[in-house]
């Protein structure tokens, strides 16, 4: 697994969401003031926000004081749902992908012995990924 700059930035941009919520209540930032925080470029942002709000894990709101908002509580989104949304599988090669699977050269899968390591990688990354939540990984610079 690679984290491409899209899955940094957008896991950086919610992080900031995260940790301006009062109270478990959302707290609305325009992307402008996102991208200043974590000099990250605007218009790269805007693309990365809109992927996020398509698949329900942000809101947004247009006009004056608009901006964007967690869909739902931090603590109810994982780093897993962010960076698979936002970079796809996160198995290291595909032969060991639970959703992008595709079939190695090697030739038996079940005795490969790079496969099998691979498959660990994998889970041990995701198992980090899909139990933190955006919550805890705000929360964890703060400490």
């Amino acid at each position: 697994m690679h984290l491409s700059k899209r899955g940094e930035y957008g896991l950086r941009a919610m992080i900031v969401l995260a940790r301006e919520s009062r109270d478990g209540l959302p707290v609305m930032l325009q992307i402008k003031e996102i991208a200043k925080r974590e000099n990250i470029p605007a218009k790269f942002l805007e693309q990365i926000m809109l992927s996020l709000k398509n698949i329900g894990l942000l809101h947004s709101k247009m006009g004056v004081g608009g901006g964007y908002y967690l869909a739902k509580s931090a603590s109810e989104i994982t780093l897993g749902q962010i960076v698979r949304n936002l970079d796809g599988p996160i198995a290291p090669v595909k032969c060991v992908s639970q959703m992008a699977y595709e079939p190695c050269g090697c030739p038996d899968e079940t005795t490969c012995g790079l496969r099998l390591v691979m498959f660990d990688v994998r889970a041990a990354i995701s198992n980090v990924l899909d139990k933190t939540s955006l919550e805890a990984a705000a929360n964890r610079g703060n400490t």
